[in-house]
């Protein structure tokens, strides 16, 4: 079996995860990266998407999250999320309203920088979307 590391989740509103994990699957902004015991000191952005955790008790825990920050360290690692909720907790109509607010801030967004970043997550809601199928 992998050697442990501690994990925590975090958002806004809660902790949604705080145990030991021998995986993490996470979301970065240039593509899914996995976390390990003994990984080497990190700091990433984190787009919309599904952080998959395999827990060291044997269970698995999937939570989406609509963005925020990974940060790696010999203590452990932590996920500060920008929004985050449990994958059974998310449906479509939630979903859809996030996709909905993405594509008003593309309209109203009023640089091409702006409007380059709102689209982009947009599209990752999106694919988000077509992935779980809802």
């Amino acid at each position: 079996m992998a050697e442990p590391l501690n994990f925590e989740l975090v958002s806004p509103e809660r902790l949604l995860l705080s145990e030991q994990a021998t995986e993490v699957v996470v979301p970065g902004m240039d593509g899914y990266f996995t976390v390990m015991a003994h990984h080497a000191p990190l700091m990433s952005t984190i787009k919309p998407g599904v952080v998959d955790a395999k827990l060291a008790s044997g269970g698995e825990r999937r939570i989406f999250v609509r963005g925020g920050f990974a940060d790696i360290s010999p203590s452990g690692f932590m996920i500060l999320a920008e929004l985050a909720m449990p994958l059974e907790e998310l449906d479509a109509a939630t979903l859809d309203s996030e996709i909905t607010n993405a594509q008003e801030d593309v309209t109203d967004a009023v640089t091409d920088e702006g409007r380059l970043a709102a689209q982009t997550r947009l599209d990752q809601l999106k694919e988000l979307k077509e992935a779980l199928g809802r």
